[in-house]
Formats: C-alpha cells, sequence, structure tokens
C-alpha cells in the first residue's frame, strides 16, 4: 500500500484565525467509492470560518476546507466516473480541502472541463453551486419569471458575483447589497440591475422604491442577523425568504407569527450539502455551472490569492469583509 505525506492546515480546538496550523499528514490509498487528488488550487469560503470558530461544532482534529480542484491520482473500487489523470473540481463533505493531497470520497467530484483553468475551478465550485441551487432549485411560488424581482445581499462576494451574472442571463432584476460603494459598482458590473450601499441608504425603502412598493419575491440572504429581519419587510405576501449564511452572526430564533404579520410568508434555511446528496444531482448541476461559464455568461473573478502557509491571513481578510468575487489558496 503507497503511503505518502501531505502538508495540510489542521485545528486542534476551535478559536481564531491562530488556531490554523500547517501539519504533515499521511496520505494512503482510497477505498471503496474514494478517490485520492493532488490538489492544483483550493477555494476560501465562509462555511470554513463558522467551522473553525466553532459556529459550526466539528470532532477535532480537523482539516478544513470544502472545496478545490487538481489531479485525480488514484480511484477505490466502484468509482467510474473518474480515472487517474483527470482534471477534477468538488465542493465536497467531509472538511478537507486544506492540503496538497487528500482521499477523499468520490461522489461530489466532477471532472473538470478543460475550458476551466485549474483556478477557476478551484474558486467556483461551492460558490457557484450554491449560486446554482438558489435560482434554480430555492424558489417562491409561482417560479421565477424574466422581469421579476429578487434581492440578493451581499452581492459583491464570492457567491455575490455569480448570482449577480445569472440573475441577468435568466432575465430576473437582481438588486444587490453591500457595504461599500466599490462594492456596489462591482455588483453592478456584474449583472445587477440595481444596487443598495446598505451603510448609506435604508436598503427597505429602496427596495420598495425600486419595486414599485410591491416588495420582491425571493430575499437571498447569507449576511444573517444584520439583515434577516428587515429582509422579510422587503417581501411581497406570500414571498420567500432563503437564508443560507450567517456572516453576521446566527439569526436569533423567530416566532412564525411574524411571517403571518409580514403577508403569509415563506422561509427556509437553505445550505448546499442537501442539494449534493448523490452523484446525479451533484453532477447535474455541475453541468449546469460548466455551461454558464465555459459560454461566458458568468466570469469567475479571483480578486485575493494566498499561498496555503499563509491561510490564517486569509481568514482575517475574509472574516474582515476585505475581500470581493472568489479568494483561492494557492499551492
Amino acid at each position: 500500500m503507497t503511503v505518502m505525506t501531505s502538508q495540510a492546515v489542521r485545528i486542534d480546538q476551535h478559536g481564531g484565525p491562530e488556531e490554523l496550523k500547517l501539519v504533515e499528514v499521511q496520505v494512503g490509498e482510497p477505498g471503496p467509492g474514494q478517490i485520492r487528488i493532488r490538489h492544483k488550487a483550493i477555494g476560501l469560503n465562509f462555511i470554513d470560518v463558522y467551522q473553525r470558530s466553532g459556529l459550526y461544532p466539528m470532532s477535532m482534529p480537523l482539516q478544513l476546507g470544502m472545496e478545490a480542484s487538481g489531479i485525480v491520482e488514484a480511484v477505490g473500487e466502484g468509482v467510474t466516473h473518474l480515472q487517474p489523470g483527470d482534471r477534477a473540481a468538488y465542493a465536497s463533505q467531509p472538511p478537507g480541502s486544506y492540503c496538497e493531497v487528500r482521499v477523499m470520497p468520490a461522489k461530489c467530484v466532477c471532472r473538470l472541463p478543460d475550458a476551466i483553468s485549474f483556478e477557476t475551478g478551484a474558486a467556483m465550485m461551492l460558490k457557484g453551486l450554491t449560486a446554482q441551487y438558489l435560482l434554480r432549485r430555492v424558489q417562491p411560488q409561482g417560479g421565477l419569471l424574466p422581469g421579476d424581482f429578487v434581492l440578493f445581499h451581499a452581492a459583491a462576494g464570492g457567491v455575490g458575483l455569480i448570482a449577480c451574472q445569472w440573475a441577468k442571463a435568466l432575465g430576473l432584476q437582481l438588486i444587490g447589497t453591500a457595504g461599500s460603494d466599490e462594492k456596489c459598482a462591482l455588483a453592478k458590473a456584474n449583472g445587477a440591475a440595481f444596487v443598495i450601499n446598505y451603510t448609506t441608504e435604508d436598503f427597505v425603502a429602496r427596495v420598495k422604491e425600486i419595486t414599485g412598493g410591491q416588495g420582491v419575491k425571493v430575499v437571498y440572504d447569507s449576511v444573517g442577523k444584520d439583515t434577516f429581519e428587515r429582509s422579510l419587510d422587503c417581501l411581497r405576501p406570500f414571498g420567500l425568504m432563503a437564508s443560507f449564511g450567517n456572516a453576521s452572526g446566527p439569526v436569533p430564533p423567530v416566532a412564525p407569527g411574524l411571517l403571518a404579520a409580514k403577508g403569509s410568508l415563506y422561509l427556509t434555511r437553505q445550505t448546499l450539502f442537501s442539494h449534493i446528496t448523490t452523484r446525479e444531482t451533484t453532477q447535474e448541476m455541475a453541468d449546469d455551472l460548466f455551461g454558464m461559464v465555459t459560454s461566458g455568461k458568468i466570469v469567475i473573478r479571483i480578486d485575493q490569492r494566498f499561498a496555503l502557509a499563509d491561510v490564517a491571513e486569509a481568514h482575517r481578510t475574509l472574516e474582515a469583509r476585505k475581500t470581493t468575487g472568489c479568494t483561492i489558496l494557492t499551492l
């Protein structure tokens, strides 16, 4: 049995970025349903911060990271959709992508089209598949039709910029919020129909103004505590509040009566990993994403690059809201 070593980023307890340690780990052969992959680039996501801090409690020690691209080195028994030498990319449980080489479940790993670079592949999978399921699978009553208004918070972030472009391609009028004029301009340049700087404008009042007092069909919110309740006020009757993150902290408990009072609203808390439980669904969603990227309808912006050894700095930058677009770790 082949055993090799790999540099990997691990934490031994929940805490701040200082807990991130570069260590050497042993990597063996893939078992049934597994592959061994040598990474070319690694994606950085807010879920990594939640797992590191303990907002999402995890067993220790923990090798972080949910997304990467690379070359398949070996496949285990029963794996038929990948073979050694394939270019591949993934967003997948369990965590562990912050490393050079790993053995992992093959189910959520997809062949990466030749037209998409390793860096783009590492940057786009978790965020792109998130945008895909939100706009294509998490829909309000009656679905989303060309011309419909949707509100998307953190529109200049990694998921947000992909969603702006995807919404435009679908003919939706996406209203994007961001925390600076520069970020608002970036969202607008990437397809947002309207932008709101929530630090200088009342986003509820602006949404009502933009929609002629009607409100939006759906709010997509990864910010959490700071935007949640006021986002409900942006919805039209029977609108959908789709929460999918907690960048500002977890949302406090919500009384169901509040949803009635604000127009018989729908509320859902989504996560990508509910959508990619089977290989077939993962591949279907990835094919949709790959098609949008290779057609040029979506351009993946990588605005920050950090060496794997500088991962603590990368986490600090992400948590300080100093990033736009996607961030990757390089090897």
